[in-house]
């Protein structure tokens, strides 16, 4: 079965959402029968909730790919390129 990406509505934060075609091909072979209802920043902040762990830092920076602002956690040094999510999946893929 092919899968294409689908764009989906966070039910927390009301934002839009890509679920990957690789996202999709991942929830069926681990057998989940439903989308993700929020978006990774939404389901990340409620896996820290339940976790009781500390916040962690994070620093926002512009992706190399496709200049999309975005958030890591770790802090960005000036001579290597920083991806968002999307762009570095994409170029781990590649390789």
């Amino acid at each position: 079965m092919a899968f294409q990406d689908k764009t989906l509505t966070c039910k927390e934060c009301g934002k839009e959402f890509i679920f990957t075609a690789g996202e999709q091909e991942f929830y069926a072979e681990k057998g989940f029968e439903n989308e993700p209802a929020r978006c990774r920043d939404c389901r990340d902040k409620r896996r820290r909730s339940r976790e009781g762990g500390e916040q962690r830092q994070m620093y926002k920076v512009v992706c190399a790919e496709c200049g999309k602002e975005t958030e890591v956690p770790f802090e960005p040094k000036n001579d290597r390129p920083v991806y968002c999510r999307d762009c570095f999946s994409k170029r781990k893929a590649q390789h």
